[in-house]
């Protein structure tokens, strides 16, 4: 058996269900796999967790993967899991309608005032024809309690929601909310859940990377053909508060998420890098080439 830690995005939740099924359903141990998956209590930088050694595998989204190689660090992405739809949430009757009323917000994003947020709504008002001035904006840091922050009047808009979570709970709590989606507002599509780790480990491990791979892939199919299987697995491992009603609406919009292919375009990794330089978000044009590598996501 090889121990493998794997570190999680945020805290154990219905993206890792296919890790979850493997784990249960004992296909990480025939495959020689003691799958650890660690969950982070604080923000973890996976990228210099890998380098100390500490994790072996990390679950990031190709925006940070980016960010992390224009800061020279050895990292490298080598499957995709999970694709959502994911934008910029704001409460309907308050003001805004179309992305360029937000150019006077007050924006909820954890980070704040780093540049993440006001890139992505400056991108928005931009691409609808308004004009957007950075001074204009009012940072706020709610963390990632998005929802809390709209409900609670702290902000007027929160980047960045994923439609599977931040959209579910503010329906479960009776907001009435929508959002502006990356993808349709000039802002390129990073809201995928990719694994990644250094470059040299994939190389010299690379069977048991393979192998890792392939339950994954396993509990995906599984999770997409038996989803109630997949259901009772997840509840069982993560059960919520008696009488939780939002748990099961967040998994099942969840699933249909989960991808089956797990490739990604390096012309993906090439928008996002002219797109942070060109939002001042990195000093320097990454290099992608190194970003991705489709080996393992395509055997």
């Amino acid at each position: 058996m090889t121990r493998v830690r794997l570190c999680l995005e945020w805290f154990l939740n219905p993206d890792h269900v296919p890790f979850l099924i493997g784990q249960e359903l004992g296909w990480f141990q025939q495959a020689g796999i003691e799958l650890e998956l660690v969950e982070p209590r604080e923000h973890v930088d996976a990228a210099d967790a890998l380098a100390r050694g500490e994790i072996d595998v990390a679950i990031t989204e190709p925006i940070h993967l980016v960010q992390d190689l224009a800061q020279d660090r050895a990292v490298q992405g080598f499957a995709r899991f999970l694709h959502t739809n994911g934008g910029v949430m704001y409460l309907r009757g308050k003001g805004i309608t179309r992305p360029r009323d937000m150019a006077t917000a007050r924006v909820q994003y954890p980070g704040a005032p780093g540049p993440g947020g006001p890139a992505i709504v400056a991108t928005m008002v931009q691409k609808d024809g308004g004009a957007f001035a950075p001074e204009r904006l009012q940072p706020v840091n709610n963390g990632f309690f998005h929802t809390d922050a709209l409900a609670e009047g702290k902000a007027d808009v929160a980047t960045l929601v994923f439609a599977n979570f931040e959209l579910v709970e503010a329906a479960h709590r009776g907001l009435d909310a929508a959002f502006f989606a990356l993808k349709d507002w000039g802002v390129p599509d990073f809201c995928q859940l990719i694994l990644m780790a250094q470059p040299m480990r994939l190389a010299n491990d690379r069977a048991l990377f393979e192998r890792l791979v392939a339950v994954l892939r396993r509990g995906i199919d599984f999770l997409k053909t038996q989803p109630d299987q997949a259901a009772a697995i997840y509840q069982r491992r993560v059960p919520g508060p008696a009488g939780d009603t939002l748990g099961p609406k967040l998994l099942a919009a969840t699933l249909p998420c989960f991808t089956h292919d797990l490739s990604m375009a390096r012309e993906n990794y090439d928008l996002l890098a002219d797109w942070l330089l060109r939002s001042k978000q990195v000093a320097k044009r990454v290099d992608v080439r190194t970003a991705w590598d489709n080996a393992l996501a395509l055997r």
